[in-house]
């Protein structure tokens, strides 16, 4: 079997945003374990509108491009981490619009999260989390938050991330472990659902 393949989604857009490093590392610890595939998906580069279709996608076909080659790009994957800033206490506007965008690539797939911000991101994740829910998504407990004595040097240009992402390291593995292990098994189950269809049919 292949490996299962995952997405680091970096949900900010602004031209000044932090949210690209974190992204870059967490891929960089999913890759050296060598037991999935991953990829960064960059919100940047899917110029979303804001959600004005007559229904979602668990109901009917997108009618925006755009949108379509969004849902498209997370169909690909068996598994998400999010990494997302905290904007007045929730997730990001963009964020949010890409969710509303996409219901169904999401279903029955893990995710996790990696948060930044004043209280490293808690807040924004746990919203993150009961959305995903909603979507029948699998949220798994473990984090990764990147904290206001870090972040806010970073952002003020006091330092460098490279000065402080080895500080969240021995966050990572029981995360990921518990990522994979929800990833493989609603994988597989996926799977299975999958192939009693087609037996059925």
């Amino acid at each position: 079997m292949s490996k299962p393949k995952i997405a680091v989604i970096i949900s900010s857009i602004r031209p000044t945003r932090f949210g690209d490093k974190p992204a870059k590392w967490i891929a960089d610890h999913v890759a050296a374990r060598g037991d999935a595939d991953v990829e960064i998906v960059d919100l940047k580069d899917y110029p979303l509108p804001l959600f004005d279709a007559a229904a979602s996608d668990f109901w009917m076909p997108t009618p925006n491009e755009t949108a379509a080659k969004w849902q498209a790009k997370l169909n690909e994957f068996d598994g998400y981490i999010v990494v997302t800033a905290e904007y007045n206490r929730s997730i990001t506007g963009a964020l949010k619009n890409a969710i509303d965008w996409a219901y169904k690539p999401f279903m029955k797939k893990a995710v996790a999260f990696v948060g930044y911000g004043s209280v490293g991101g808690a807040r924004a994740i746990e919203h993150l989390r009961n959305i995903m829910v909603e979507l029948q998504a699998v949220p798994v407990r473990h984090a990764v938050h990147i904290g206001g004595s870090d972040f806010i040097p970073i952002m003020m240009g006091q330092k460098s991330w490279d000065d402080s992402k080895g500080n969240f390291d021995p966050f990572v593995p029981e995360m990921l472990d518990n990522l994979l292990w929800w990833t493989n098994a609603t994988r597989t189950a996926r799977q299975a659902d999958a192939a009693a269809a087609a037996k059925a049919a």
